[in-house]
């Protein structure tokens, strides 16, 4: 099997390496030339310099599967592909896309006759050596077509991949599944906050999460990544207390809403995101200021620089 990739960030590369790996030919695309060339002085890919030259070097039916930021890049290059590609070819948008934007591109791009799969991966960059989950949404003609390359890709040839309904549905899931893990991280960060803060104890953190590891009905991979740096640094002096959302966690609070079905874990752990970012400030200084108002309570001081 032969596929191209568009978008050569630290998943689509690995992807391709990891593809290559399992035997599945690549050709690869960057809008950064010299990403392209890192790729191809490593790995037995072949380079394409345009996104016309990457359809072009495809066989028919090709099968393109875009590994790019979510949102207007992604909307765009499937703007500049579709007029390119050939029916019964396969689009495969593997960005973290929201599902709405999936169920509304599929429909354009199958009234033009190519298949549409809406691919949600975790994997990070542990999915070179480990595998990436994949969620699938499309047709299963579109599926079946490109099951070779899912095999490969996923931790296993009959595990760690879904096709889970129609279009907009893989990137459905993708999106419950990123809300799911806010709020295990949120709990996590919260439990080891409480030890750290009972100091009279003096846990040594890192030993905790190791313990934890085997055997607890808390143990997962998050988990394991939490005991590798801890054991490094318990402080975490050097480390910014500021946590981006991407996006996905918010879509889910927002579905929960829509849907009417109660999420808070989910919904608080995204609020805890936005207060690390500042956006708590100016509510929390009103809040210090209205119990210094009723109780008499001081203000608290700038830290220093």
């Amino acid at each position: 099997m032969k596929l191209g990739i568009a978008g050569l960030g630290k998943m689509g590369a690995n992807m391709a390496r990891r593809l290559r790996r399992g035997g599945i030919e690549v050709v690869a695309f960057n809008r950064s030339a010299d990403v392209t060339d890192a790729l191809v002085a490593e790995v037995d890919v072949t380079a394409s310099y345009t996104l016309e030259q990457l359809i072009k070097d495809l066989p028919l039916p090709r099968v393109l599967w875009l590994m790019l930021p979510a949102g207007d890049v992604t909307e765009q290059v499937i703007n500049q592909a579709l007029p390119l590609l050939s029916p019964g070819d396969v689009l495969i948008d593997g960005a973290n896309s929201y599902y709405k934007d999936s169920m509304r591109r599929s429909q354009r791009v199958e009234a033009a006759g190519v298949n549409y799969v809406d691919a949600g991966v975790s994997g990070g960059i542990w999915g070179l050596d480990n595998g990436y989950a994949l969620m699938l949404g499309g047709s299963k003609d579109a599926v079946d077509h490109i099951e070779p390359a899912i095999r490969v890709l996923a931790p296993g040839p009959e595990t760690g991949w879904l096709h889970c309904g129609p279009a907009g549905s893989g990137h459905f899931v993708k999106m419950v599944h990123n809300g799911i893990e806010y709020g295990m991280m949120q709990a996590y960060a919260e439990g080891f906050a409480v030890m750290k803060a009972r100091e009279d104890f003096d846990l040594d953190l890192g030993a905790v999460a190791e313990m934890w590891r085997h055997g607890s009905v808390v143990r997962s991979w998050l988990l394991d990544l939490m005991g590798d740096f801890l054991d490094k640094d318990q402080q975490l002096e050097d480390v910014l207390p500021i946590v981006a959302d991407s996006g996905e966690g918010r879509w889910t609070a927002l579905e929960a809403i829509e849907q009417g079905v109660p999420a808070p874990v989910m919904s608080l752990a995204l609020m805890m995101r936005y207060a690390s970012q500042g956006g708590d400030e100016y509510g929390a200084k009103l809040l210090a200021k209205m119990r210094q108002g009723f109780g008499g309570h001081a203000l608290g001081k700038e830290k220093a620089p």
